[in-house]
């Protein structure tokens, strides 16, 4: 994969408010940390802050602003869900989260439309021959995945 290596939940939100201002994007973040307040610590009592091993999970999710919409859900477990204009990207590692967002903003993402399987295609591209593709849902283009079209 070769992308540099982001040791933790921060480092990740560090990357992303770069690339923010590389693009000119508006950007939000949202931090929750502990295991009492992370989305996969269901299970972790109220008020119950590190994890059994003794460490702090830190989750964040990041709103861009522009077009097109994207979120960032960073996850303690070194992965990430991306969701650009709907279409929802799961189990990215965190290490490739940056170069998805410059593929995305950067104009490489394209939409691909198939027979077989019918339907419409987000494909985001990434250095090394990574590449992420996700069927767009209920088939609808929004006007950024419109202008996506190949």
């Amino acid at each position: 994969m070769g992308h540099p290596h982001l040791p933790s939940t921060q480092s990740a939100v560090t990357a992303i408010r770069e690339i923010a201002r590389e693009y000119g994007l508006a950007i939000s973040v949202t931090d929750d940390i502990g295991a009492d307040r992370t989305s996969r610590r269901t299970s972790a009592d109220a008020f119950t802050v590190l994890d059994p091993d003794g460490s702090l999970p830190h989750e964040a999710f990041i709103e861009l602003g522009g077009s097109p919409s994207v979120t960032v859900r960073l996850f303690p477990e070194d992965d990430a869900r991306i969701t650009v204009d709907d279409v929802e990207f799961d189990d990215v590692p965190r290490d490739s989260v940056p170069a998805f967002l410059r593929s995305v903003h950067g104009g490489l993402a394209s939409v691909k439309g198939r027979f077989f399987p019918p339907g419409w295609w987000l494909v985001v591209p990434l250095p090394g021959d990574e590449t992420y593709k996700e069927l767009v849902p209920a088939g609808t283009l929004s006007p950024w995945l419109s202008t996506r079209v190949r």
